[in-house]
């Protein structure tokens, strides 16, 4: 008489956690706040810099930064005379320096003073909660 197959059943995987876990580790991982400044004027912009990581630190907060970012040039070519001279131009170039600034665990404190800092004309700041 031949023997019987047993019927071998597939072995279960132990339940993943799943999208909940993966939100549960995200919300007790570290908030960073990450801030792109920048501007026509490399000096101006390194000063507003200086002042924005000076703020941080003297709440005791980790900064990472300043990263300088490339920065963007523009180019534009203009003619020189309107009708006869069409090969004289003219070139000029506009330069966008930019930094990059991340503020590891910003205290609430910490957001209220980098509000009101008061920052010099010609520098634009994102500001990014990651």
């Amino acid at each position: 008489m031949p023997l019987a197959k047993e019927k071998t059943t597939k072995s279960k995987k132990a339940p993943s956690r799943g999208k909940a876990a993966k939100s549960a580790t995200k919300a007790e991982s570290i908030s960073k706040l990450r801030i792109r400044v920048s501007a026509y004027e490399s000096k101006i912009l390194d000063a507003s810099v200086r002042q924005i990581v000076d703020t941080a630190i003297r709440y005791d907060v980790k900064v990472l930064g300043p990263i300088p970012l490339p920065t963007e040039i523009k180019k534009y070519t203009v003619n020189r005379a309107s009708f006869v001279y069409k090969n004289a131009r003219e070139q000029f170039e506009m330069r966008m320096h930019k930094r990059l600034i991340d503020i590891i665990n910003p205290s609430p404190k910490v957001i209220e003073a980098l509000t009101n800092l008061s920052l010099p004309s010609g520098v634009k700041i994102d500001v990014k909660m990651m």
